[in-house]
């Protein structure tokens, strides 16, 4: 990378550490009511992954003077309804993969119905931790609850998942892709910001809405990055099937407007995501420094 983000590496992988041990600590056990379940949760969970939304949970929480105690919970939280999402997704029935984080999909380490009520507890697992771990209060639940849900539900992560399988096989416009990553990405890394925010306890409107517009330049740029990456990477290095928007029939930016003029619409978001926040975050912060990292990286 052309950047200089050991500063941010360093940040990355203490952050990382505490919400898998956070997760780790609030998964289901082999003393469980149904040990296979969860074991498949814990499999799907711990698997490794950039962790870039509880990433961006400590972030906003700290930026706004919480600590990363405060962050924990929500951003475990995120994570594990990231996760179920993405096992629902490599399902046969959706995007039928079989590589996940470089490993064998939960669907075919266990069995395609194990996966599925994997993916059904680590979602309910999600709210049930916002709802009464950690030392939030009640309101505080209620708008984590209520921002989490907004995101993934038929509004938010749900609704562009729909769109994406309807637009298997057509050419979309420009537009329309937009909306649909929109939608299934960038809503929840947005709402990743919001939960670190409401996690501090501070209430800071002008802080709230630059967050906010922060959250949905980089969720795009995320996605034109990553379909940068399905075409340009291997799967030894993303850890996933490349070519699989290739073969499923699918719209992307560097189909729709081609490999160059993708990296320029990676970049032109991240210019503006750095710009939302600099009124709000030094010029050498984490998220400065997360808006760089998510054009820039190879996986």
């Amino acid at each position: 990378m052309s950047s200089n983000f050991e500063d941010l590496h360093d940040f990355m992988a203490a952050r990382r550490r505490r919400v898998e041990e956070t997760m780790l600590r609030l998964l289901p056990n082999s003393t469980s009511a149904a040990p296979r379940l969860a074991d498949a949760m814990t499999y799907a969970a711990m698997g490794g992954g950039k962790r870039i939304r509880p990433i961006l949970v400590y972030a906003a929480c700290e930026l706004a003077g919480g600590t990363a105690e405060m962050a924990d919970v929500a951003a475990a939280a995120i994570e594990l309804l990231h996760t179920y999402s993405l096992v629902h997704d490599d399902l046969p029935a959706m995007d039928d993969d079989d590589l996940r984080r470089g490993r064998a999909t939960c669907h075919r380490a266990y069995d395609e119905a194990t996966a599925i009520l994997a993916g059904d507890t680590l979602h309910t697992l999600a709210f049930e931790m916002l709802s009464s771990a950690g030392n939030y209060s009640a309101s505080q639940r209620v708008d984590l609850i209520r921002t989490l849900c907004y995101a993934a539900g038929a509004d938010g992560m749900a609704a562009g998942q729909m769109q994406d399988m309807q637009a298997q096989g057509q050419l979309q416009t420009l537009a329309a892709l937009e909306e649909m990553h929109y939608l299934k990405t960038g809503r929840l890394i947005t709402a990743s910001l919001q939960l670190g925010l409401i996690a501090s306890g501070r209430e800071d409107a002008s802080l709230a809405s630059a967050l906010t517009e922060y959250g949905d330049a980089i969720g795009l740029a995320f996605q034109v990055q990553d379909d940068i990456l399905d075409v340009t990477g291997s799967a030894d290095v993303l850890g996933k099937s490349s070519g699989s928007d290739e073969k499923l029939g699918k719209s992307t930016f560097p189909g729709l407007i081609g490999l160059d003029p993708s990296r320029q619409r990676a970049k032109q978001l991240c210019d503006q995501a750095c710009a939302a926040i600099a009124g709000q975050a030094p010029e050498h912060s984490v998220l400065i420094a997360l808006a760089r990292y998510i054009i820039e990286r190879q996986h």
